[in-house]
């Protein structure tokens, strides 16, 4: 007889609590600093391209330096690793509390972003390789559902805050301060939790080793397809850059209806989350994530066409409701489909895309609505729906060309085999206290 579905598994590690406690309060603040951030330049500038570039800041970097960061979280400790992203994150912060207080020239907010852009470089593959390291396998998936919903909660949370601060004070500077603060409280948390030994690659850092990771995703047609699919309809469908002119010219909501719609997607994908943590699993992953990101385009039109507040809330909320089958589907094939000394460099691979989608989806609405603008159309409405339309046509695409997508059934991934190392390299069992020093290869 199978066992019950137990909703609350992973919930019950001391060191998971505190791992997800530190990741909710440091997406907290990014995630309010992040409107924020669009919100004082729209203000200075009032230019979409303006709004675009701060996702390209932040991309390059992620980019530069994020398969150096997975070789490092495969090789040294990933505590420390963690430790310096949040440091990084911190100092930003900090900086971009003083450039907003002083007033200081618009470049060094990009100058500052790119500073951001190397510290979420180094958070997201110690972070990602730390999960498994806490919980059992077994509960691996219900856990990539509660670190879900502990975004959805922070990045629906911190809009809205953000958005009052704005309406309070009519600064931002405030905003950047509690940013600093609560990177700092996650990393306070983290230095706390114990991991489980875990198998190292002793690998010097060659380009070889390097691209290890995309090698593995794209020997994984499940895993190329999923993070594709993310990353494809992310760029194309996503209007959360455009959302201070919106609130601004379109909708009319002002400051405080600009945190409500940045936090909508938020809220929809954390209903989402919960429910899927106290459902059964997936019978057909393939076929509900084909099916809801699909359903992410048409949302995405829909808000692109509204000049109702109430109707674009209500597709935001959607939007996030059915990113988050992605989210879920495509976290639990990576984790459960990766051997532990590939951990790190397979999260670099897979923080690109998912960096890729978020900062360059940024970068692209921003330079489509100004071209659109240039040419005489409404450019933020323009630039949205034609996004949401490539969703639906990427949707179409991912299914034909991998249809072992359509064909995937219950989340029960094999157990990850291991990749075959090059000659001379050696993978060892250790704790994350003993990795914390470097090992020659």
């Amino acid at each position: 007889m199978a066992a019950a579905h137990d909703p609350y598994a992973a919930l019950r590690s001391p060191d998971y609590r505190r791992l997800l406690t530190g990741n909710v309060l440091s997406a907290f603040g990014t995630s309010m600093q992040s409107l924020v951030i669009g919100w004082e330049l729209y203000e200075r500038t009032h230019s979409a391209a303006a709004i675009g570039l701060t996702g390209l800041a932040q991309f390059f970097p992620v980019v530069l330096l994020a398969l150096p960061a997975g070789h490092a979280a495969d090789r040294f400790s990933l505590k420390r690793l963690f430790l310096l992203a949040q440091s990084i994150l911190a100092l930003s912060s900090i900086g971009l509390a003083l450039v907003s207080y002083f007033v200081a020239p618009v470049p060094l907010v990009y100058a500052l972003l790119l500073l951001i852009g190397i510290g979420r470089a180094f958070s997201a593959p110690a972070r990602w390789s730390i999960l498994p390291h806490l919980i059992p396998p077994e509960a691996l998936a219900n856990a990539v559902t509660w670190n879900s919903s502990g975004w959805q909660v922070a990045s629906m949370t911190g809009p809205t805050l953000g958005g009052f601060i704005i309406a309070w004070t009519g600064r931002a500077a405030p905003a950047y301060a509690l940013t600093a603060m609560c990177c700092g409280a996650c990393g306070l948390l983290v230095v706390g939790i114990r991991l489980r030994p875990m198998t190292r690659s002793k690998e010097p850092m060659t380009f070889q080793s390097l691209l290890a990771g995309v090698r593995f995703v794209f020997s994984r047609r499940l895993i190329l397809a999923t993070i594709t699919l993310d990353l494809f309809a992310v760029l194309l469908g996503g209007a959360t850059a455009l959302l201070p002119i919106y609130a601004s010219d379109i909708l009319q909501t002002g400051p405080k209806g600009l945190g409500w719609l940045r936090a909508a997607p938020s809220i929809g994908a954390l209903v989402m989350a919960v429910s899927l943590a106290h459902l059964p699993p997936f019978k057909r992953a393939g076929r509900a994530l084909l099916l809801s990101v699909a359903g992410f385009g048409v949302a995405t039109i829909v808000f692109g066409l509204s000049t109702d507040p109430v109707l674009s809330f209500i597709m935001l909320a959607l939007t996030g409701a059915l990113d988050n089958v992605s989210i879920v589907v495509r976290g639990t094939l990576v984790q459960t489909l990766t051997p532990d000394e590939m951990r790190g460099r397979v999260s670099a691979v897979n923080t690109i895309f998912i960096v890729s989608s978020n900062e360059l989806g940024e970068f692209e609405s921003g330079m489509t609505a100004e071209l659109f603008g240039n040419l005489g159309w409404n450019g933020p409405v323009t630039s949205v729906v034609v996004g949401g339309i490539g969703t639906i046509l990427v949707v179409l695409w991912v299914a034909l060309k991998w249809p072992e997508v359509r064909r995937l059934g219950p989340l029960h991934a094999p157990k990850a085999q291991p990749p075959t190392l090059p000659l001379g390299a050696v993978s060892q069992t250790e704790t994350d206290d003993e990795a914390a020093r470097p090992v020659a290869g």
